[in-house]
């Protein structure tokens, strides 16, 4: 018998922002990421997106490079420290959506997998607080020298995702069909394809746009938006035609 799984991405669609940010704030705390890096490069791109000026995409593509960067050098044994505090800490501000979900899935005896961009040290903590089957996240790379050599395998991108998706498929025997998957932003996008139950979880512009463009992909798709104590799950069909009004 083939397994049922879930598929969730954390950052924006569990996580109600993005976890590396918690964690780059938490670097310069600690002294281990010089301050500079955030309000020189990071911050712009933050406040344009906080002041609906600018795009989330954007915000975290800058937030991710300039963390590569910066990192270069640092112990693993320091960031996974780092990690540690960041969920101890942050770990309950999720979406009751996708929170509820995630036990709904553990009751019905789905394999549950987080598959995120975020480093993995940080999806490994977010994946044991919730008792999570399996994950994926990005590997920042260590060198000879037992440190960060600025080398990424990255997990942010719908490529990346994919090539994961199908790996658990061959490790837990997955119908795919039956399974459900859940994004926010365009590097979920083949995720959200490859199953049969997909959920845009306060979907991003971009993979609003990308949705709508997609015929199959629209007569399948739940979109579910949560803002403040309201869980609002809406109608591809009249998306489309705000999106053409304005």
């Amino acid at each position: 018998m083939k397994t049922i799984a879930a598929f969730f991405d954390i950052d924006g669609t569990i996580y109600r922002e993005g976890l590396i940010t918690e964690v780059f704030k938490k670097m310069v705390k600690y002294e281990l990421i010089d301050p500079s890096k955030w309000d020189s490069e990071v911050r712009p791109a933050f406040l344009n997106w906080d002041k609906r000026q600018g795009d989330y995409d954007t915000y975290l593509l800058k937030m991710v490079d300039v963390y590569i960067e910066a990192v270069k050098g640092i112990s693993p044994d320091h960031m996974e420290y780092v990690a540690k505090k960041v969920i101890d800490q942050k770990g309950d501000r999720v979406y009751t959506f996708t929170r509820d979900r995630i036990n709904w899935h553990k009751q019905n005896a789905h394999k549950v997998i987080a598959i995120s961009g975020s480093p993995i040290e940080l999806v490994r903590e977010m994946s044991n607080k919730y008792g999570m089957d399996d994950f994926r996240g990005t590997i920042y790379e260590v060198g000879d020298k037992g440190t960060y050599s600025g080398n990424v395998i990255p997990m942010w991108d719908a490529v990346s995702k994919r090539k994961s998706i199908l790996e658990m498929v061959e490790k837990y025997n997955i119908d795919l069909e039956e399974s459900y998957a859940y994004g926010d932003t365009a590097g979920d996008m083949t995720m959200l394809k490859m199953v049969g139950h997909p959920f845009a979880i306060n979907p991003t512009k971009e993979l609003l746009s990308k949705i709508l463009e997609d015929e199959d992909l629209k007569k399948k798709i739940t979109i579910i938006v949560e803002r403040k104590d309201v869980t609002y799950r809406m109608n591809v069909d009249c998306i489309d035609t705000i999106n053409s009004i304005y």
